[in-house]
């Protein structure tokens, strides 16, 4: 049987906070100890490009995201984490792959769609106002990542599972003409993946701007989790835990006998104040540890690139037999 290979890709947009570490970072840490399978974990700056991003703040983005999973344990002796601009045979290949999908597949991306959609109920006269190449083939930037590294398994939240699809039809489409060259993707759609609430309660995201740093310093980190929205409810009242922004933030970081404790406090009608109070102290002693380390990290950023190199120079062992495979395989050889 042939061994699984997962691949996960880390957008280089913002600070890291605590909904990607619950969602995205610790799985992923804990995956990339399993030495039965194979696991790839590359920051897509790349595809930063796509929305424009500032370039200080994607560089800045890069150097964090890094170090967070670095000073929270990622296995990169055993796990390949690595920068994708530094492997310049995933920008060859989407070039390679632009030959082999249809314009009517991009017509289909999720992402395209929301931009033409926004214009025409803007009243905009052209659909495809403000929409770059970049984003228009984005997703075959995304089937190279996964295709170069033969991953079987792309973990993935549901509005990525597109992208995927998109990959596998790529790919079988230029096996189809080339003979059996890429081995085909499926996505792993985490069903128990935490989803965390912002400061508003609504879903966390950069965008809302109602995120927890995730190595906040201490006194910004109480601040920010005492402005958690509530409700009114008096000391002594019963609360419910559903929809508690609260309750769901310490049950993603507790243990089960924790969560269950701390939701008998919430039927015994625990103050806001205290809550908030208990779940910073939790959080806090939790990431401290860590939070020292990827302080240091973030300090000395030679520390961050020197791991980044050295995971790129492992990668291209593999990526580059495999692309001479793919040249080969279209035509592009050697004369003599």
């Amino acid at each position: 049987m042939t061994q699984d290979t997962f691949l996960t890709g880390i957008t280089t947009t913002g600070t890291p906070h605590i909904g990607n570490y619950v969602g995205a970072i610790r799985p992923g840490i804990e995956a990339s100890k399993d030495l039965d399978t194979g696991h790839f974990y590359f920051l897509a700056d790349y595809h930063s490009l796509a929305k424009n991003e500032d370039p200080d703040k994607i560089g800045q983005s890069t150097l964090e995201i890094a170090a967070a999973w670095m000073a929270l344990g990622l296995d990169t002796e055993h796990a390949y984490f690595y920068r994708q601009s530094d492997i310049p045979e995933i920008l060859e290949l989407t070039w390679i792959l632009h030959g082999m999908t249809a314009k009517g597949l991009m017509n289909r991306a999720h992402s395209y769609k929301a931009s033409v959609q926004a214009n025409v109920e803007g009243g905009d006269k052209d659909p495809d106002k403000g929409v770059t190449m970049a984003l228009f083939s984005y997703p075959i930037l995304m089937a190279a990542d996964i295709l170069m590294f033969k991953s079987t398994k792309v973990p993935v939240g549901q509005d990525q599972k597109q992208h995927v699809e998109m990959a596998r039809d790529i790919a079988q489409r230029f096996n189809h003409n080339y003979g059996e060259t890429f081995v085909l993707p499926e996505a792993l759609i985490g069903e128990d993946t935490a989803v965390l609430k912002g400061l508003d309660g609504r879903k966390m995201s950069k965008s809302y701007n109602n995120t927890i740093p995730l190595f906040a310093p201490e006194k910004k980190l109480r601040k920010l989790i005492m402005k958690i929205k509530t409700n009114s409810l008096e000391p002594g009242e019963p609360k419910d835990t559903a929809d508690s922004t609260l309750f769901d933030i310490y049950k993603a970081f507790a243990t089960p006998a924790e969560a269950a404790a701390v939701a008998q406090a919430f039927a015994d009608g625990i103050a806001w104040g205290q809550m908030k109070q208990q779940l910073f102290e939790y959080i806090n002693d939790h990431i401290k540890p860590a939070r020292e380390e990827y302080e240091r990290l973030v300090s000395d950023p030679a520390v961050v690139e020197a791991e980044l190199k050295k995971g790129a120079e492992r990668a291209r062992e593999l990526s580059v037999p495999y692309l001479a495979q793919i040249r080969d395989a279209i035509g592009i050889r050697k004369l003599g």
